[in-house]
């Protein structure tokens, strides 16, 4: 069985070496001194302003609508995972869905202005697989409509844009340490600014809204991280950069064994370079996509229709809306196994049966 992914573990005995000394302090919780040095750590590799680590990147999301004190409607991608849009309601505002862009598969900037009213209040855009949004023109638009942005960069970690990581762009940016993750602490998220006060609120609604011994800042929630999950983030991030050069080199083999194949892959920013969370492919026909991802089944090989459906057209708690480009990607969109275990011989393997289905 070839799972679509599957976690990164560090050597057990380093881990055990962290939880040796959780048992010692009995710390669990509350920012002890691992979730302290992993922030730390964090903030350094990333080179970023600002960072907290928090429960995971749905609450992080929470927190950034609630600190820049959204209202009303803010503008969104119909394409991507239904944190990013259930968070907007779950904090009584209105998504706006704007079509995607066909190569790169985030929200197409060029469509954002004529969705704007006098209720909109912010931008929240995906960075989808961890390809970069157009970041200069969304920066424009909201200047020139006074708006805030977020950027949903749960598959971002780690890519820079002209150098500059891309956790800096928008007034807030959230990522995810989940488990199915590049990087992951089980369960985790990461919420970055580049406003030192903004960061003090964060860290305030992070904690209930405490400020003091009997003393409150803000509305707040618990949207602290535990040691057992700090630990994880600690000792998988010395090993980063060799999960991401195997990744890289699956992503190569798949590139060169499926260039006869009937789909295309979404097109990279020019300005970053692949961070190789996922690997999709876009395959001319919904139904083609589908007998290959059968055949994959029949071999006990998984494959994920990521996004799939369109958040548009599927919320229950939403009206429901067309969209010509999101609908047709989604349909016919599939990422592939990939993952640090997974071996050359397996990605031949899952090439193959492709080939082969498509040209029965």
């Amino acid at each position: 069985m070839i799972p679509v992914t599957q976690p990164f573990l560090p050597p057990h005995e380093e881990y055990q070496k962290y939880l040796d000394g959780i048992w010692t302090r009995k710390w669990l919780t509350n920012m002890g001194p691992l979730a302290s040095q992993l922030e730390m750590e964090l903030k350094e590799h990333l080179k970023v302003s600002h960072l907290l680590f928090v429960t995971n990147g749905t609450v992080a999301l929470q927190m950034a609508i609630k600190a820049l004190d959204l209202k009303g409607e803010i503008i969104t991608t119909p394409f991507s995972f239904v944190a990013t849009t259930s968070c907007i309601v779950w904090e009584n505002c209105k998504p706006v869905f704007v079509d995607i862009d066909q190569n790169s598969l985030n929200i197409d900037a060029s469509k954002i202005e004529a969705a704007i009213t006098e209720k909109t209040s912010a931008i929240l855009a995906t960075h989808v697989y961890g390809n970069p949004c157009d970041v200069e023109q969304i920066e424009k638009i909201a200047k020139k409509h006074n708006l805030k942005v977020i950027y949903d960069a749960a598959h971002a970690f780690g890519v820079k844009v002209n150098g500059k990581s891309i956790f800096e762009f928008g007034d807030i940016s959230t990522c995810s340490l989940h488990a199915t993750k590049l990087y992951h602490s089980i369960e985790g998220g990461l919420i970055i600014t580049k406003d030192p006060d903004m960061l003090k609120k964060l860290a305030y609604i992070r904690n209930f809204g405490i400020s003091g011994y009997d003393t409150f800042a803000e509305l707040g929630l618990n949207g602290k991280n535990s040691e057992f999950h700090a630990a994880m983030g600690l000792a998988n991030l010395k090993y980063i950069e060799k999960i991401h050069q195997k990744r890289k080199e699956l992503s190569l083999r798949y590139d060169s064994n499926l260039k006869t194949l009937k789909a295309r892959r979404p097109i990279w920013s020019l300005q970053s370079e692949n961070n190789h969370s996922y690997y999709p492919v876009i395959f001319e026909t919904e139904a083609l996509m589908l007998e290959c991802m059968s055949q994959l089944l029949h071999n006990e090989i998984f494959s994920r229709r990521y996004f799939y459906p369109s958040l548009a057209s599927t919320l229950p708690y939403i009206e429901k809306r067309a969209l010509v480009t999101t609908d047709s990607i989604s349909s016919k969109v599939l990422c592939l196994p990939l993952f640090y275990d997974l071996t050359f011989e397996e990605v031949d393997l899952i090439c193959r049966l492709l080939l082969r289905t498509q040209n029965n």
